[in-house]
């Protein structure tokens, strides 16, 4: 690969999605939670984080070979995440399976691509029991949000999340009366603990960045 290329451009299906990312690799000592070696990553400039324009994990699923063809010349690697809960959507595998292959048909080397589907959705990654949370959902009732999710069947008290994340983040912002934006994606993904993240999908990611960009000493 030539040292002259960008370590990794990383695909997402929207907005919400990108803010997470821009969150969590943008944060002070992020390579040291993750435990890797740093690597440039500018959400801003040098095409390192693409958003599809259409905003839907359908189009990522479809149109991932396509959006990253471009960035074939200047990425080292592609890392493509996206949500495995859609209208129509053929599961993890398949999921991982079709973009993999139509990745490494267009020219991308095996070893260099990774795609994290994320069941159910992307908020899957955010929810932990900490009040950080709470405080970047601005949540100040007196009940703990824990318990208050448990008493309205959105998080039953033997699991470590809640199982329909996403309608139990909206169903807070309703309580809140705040609108849903990627702010609060990237200010949660920012700011609440990584260590703390059991997701599947997330640990996905982590065992593929401490990968490509092994800490110093690591085999």
């Amino acid at each position: 690969m030539s040292g002259s290329k960008r370590p990794c451009v990383i695909l997402v299906a929207d907005s919400n999605m990108a803010a997470a990312f821009r969150g969590y690799l943008t944060r002070d000592g992020w390579h040291r939670s993750l435990n890797c070696m740093p690597f440039a990553f500018n959400p801003d400039v040098g095409g390192d984080l693409l958003v599809d324009e259409g905003g839907n994990d359908p189009g990522v699923y479809t149109r991932a070979h396509e959006l990253l063809r471009p960035y074939l010349g200047t990425h080292a690697r592609a890392l493509v995440a996206l949500d495995c809960e859609w209208v129509g959507s053929p599961g993890k595998k398949t999921i991982v399976d079709d973009i993999t292959g139509r990745l490494v048909s267009n020219g991308w080397a095996a070893d260099a691509v990774k795609v994290i589907a994320i069941e159910p959705e992307l908020e899957n990654w955010l929810w932990q029991d900490n009040p950080l949370v709470a405080e970047a959902l601005r949540y100040r009732g007196v009940t703990n949000l824990r318990t208050l999710l448990a008493q309205q069947g959105l998080w039953p008290e033997a699991d470590a999340k809640p199982p329909r994340p996403k309608e139990a983040t909206e169903w807070v912002l309703r309580q809140t009366r705040r609108p849903r934006s990627s702010a609060i994606y990237e200010e949660l993904a920012s700011r609440i603990s990584i260590k703390g993240c059991t997701d599947e999908a997330f640990k996905e990611l982590h065992t593929t960045l401490q990968g490509w960009f092994p800490a110093e000493g690591a085999v």
